[in-house]
Order: C-alpha cells, then sequence, then structure tokens
C-alpha cells in the first residue's frame, strides 16, 4: 500500500453511503445478457460481490442507496437510441417490467431507492440532495457495468466532491478486459480500488 493510498484511506471525511449501481435482471441475468457474449462468471461474482458490500453496509449501519434504470419509451433517450440504433421500446430496464427488477440483491424496506435514465446516478435525479440530508462525507459505489453506469456515477460523484472507493470485487463488465480498463481509468482520475474485506473494516471505522 503506497503512503499516499494510507493517506486517502486515513482521511475519509465523515460518513459513508453505499451506491449500488443497475444490479437489475436487464443487465445481469444469464439469458437477458447472452447476446454480449460475457464473461457469466464475472457478472455472478459482481453480483455476490455486490450482495456482500450491501451486508457489510447494513451491518455497519451505513445506508444502502439503490441507482436502478428506470427507461420510459415514453421520454426516449434519443442519443442512445441514436448511438444503438434501437427502438425505445427495445431498451433495457423499462420501468415496469421484469428486466427493470433487481438481481441477486434486493432494497430492504425504507433504503433510498433513485430511478434514472442514463448512465449517470447523478443525472436527471435527487441522489446528490439525498446524499447531503443523509450527511454523507463519501461514498463507496459497486454493480454493473464498470466501464458503463458504475464510471458515469463514479465520475459524477467525485466531481460533487465526494471522495468515492470502488470496490474491485463488486464490479464487473462483460468483458475482463474492458473491466481492467475501466477500473485503471477510474484509480487514475477518480477513485482508490479497495476490496470488499477493506471496504467493510472502513464501514466499521466510520460508524464507530
Amino acid at each position: 500500500m503506497s503512503a499516499s493510498r494510507d493517506r486517502q484511506l486515513a482521511t475519509l471525511p465523515g460518513r459513508p453511503a453505499l451506491i449500488v449501481v443497475d444490479v437489475q435482471r436487464d443487465f445481469a441475468e444469464p439469458d437477458r445478457i447472452a447476446g454480449y457474449e460475457p464473461d457469466l462468471g464475472a457478472v455472478a461474482a459482481a453480483v455476490e460481490g455486490t450482495a456482500e458490500a450491501v451486508r457489510a453496509a447494513r451491518a455497519a449501519g451505513v445506508p444502502v442507496i439503490w441507482v436502478e434504470l428506470g427507461s420510459d419509451p415514453a421520454h426516449p433517450w434519443r442519443a442512445s437510441d441514436w448511438f444503438q440504433g434501437i427502438e425505445p421500446q427495445d431498451n433495457p430496464c423499462v420501468a415496469g417490467t421484469e428486466g427493470a427488477e433487481w438481481y441477486g440483491v434486493t432494497p430492504e424496506p425504507g433504503e433510498i431507492r433513485v430511478v434514472k435514465r442514463g448512465y449517470s446516478g447523478f443525472v436527471g435525479t435527487d441522489l446528490e440532495q439525498k446524499l447531503m440530508v443523509l450527511g454523507t462525507g463519501w461514498v463507496a459505489v459497486c454493480g454493473l457495468t464498470t466501464e458503463c453506469c458504475v464510471a458515469a456515477t463514479v465520475v459524477d460523484a467525485f466531481q460533487r466532491d465526494y471522495p468515492v472507493l470502488v470496490p474491485r470485487d463488486a464490479v464487473a463488465a462483460y468483458d475482463p478486459a474492458v473491466n481492467e480498463a475501466a477500473l485503471h481509468q477510474l484509480e487514475l482520475t477518480a477513485a482508490v480500488l479497495t476490496d470488499n474485506a477493506e471496504l467493510a473494516g472502513l464501514f466499521k471505522g466510520a460508524a464507530a
């Protein structure tokens, strides 16, 4: 562990929150993502890693915030549809459908849920306000997929002045090489990489 990383972890400010991103059926269930030819083992490991992070947060009294895609064909994200060459009704995680349901992890009653329409959990939502009300000092972000919605949420949290940790055993991309590249990019620009064991200790320390 470098002296710089030691300093970063020792000076995390205030109370943490755990942000869980897009661990939904359309992004994680094997039959639904087969067309992407994903590394199913890596996705399954990230789902279990996310569940582990959630358990650690709850045990330490750390708020868990569930950020989920809720595509709305009546209000399409035109740039995304253009980029992918699809119709609005063919988007993943259409609000109210089975594909938008959480997969392998489930919010508990009373935990905060934030529905987004694009990549970042902060764009067009009240996530920032909810973090402020909680008195959040820093965040950990986990979920799917590393290079897309996780990265967008991490960078936006960082730009809103939140130190960010990413547990590398609780995120995945469909291609492991893409996952490693995304983690490297985040480590260079916006986040400290960690793992669930270390994160659980940080959660406990923050609660002490």
